[in-house]
């Protein structure tokens, strides 16, 4: 198990920015997937507010009928 060559400086450094590289590839992908979720989210919330409020509205307007006498 022991070896003679020695780690230098440059070897953990090549290393450690190799494991990073690959973490940041992987959230970079999740990223613009969970940007993407949550526009979709957005845009059907404000969506489902705008019909329930244009409902609620229709349902409190009052009928004003008027006649000629």
């Amino acid at each position: 198990m022991a070896t003679s060559e020695r780690i230098s400086r440059e070897d953990i450094e090549a290393k450690l920015k190799g494991l990073q590289g690959d973490v940041q590839n992987k959230v970079d992908d999740r990223r613009s997937t969970v940007v993407t979720i949550g526009v979709v989210a957005g845009v059907v919330v404000v969506a489902l507010f705008y019909v329930l409020g244009r409902r609620s509205g229709r349902r409190r307007s009052a009928v004003v009928e008027i006649r000629r006498v």
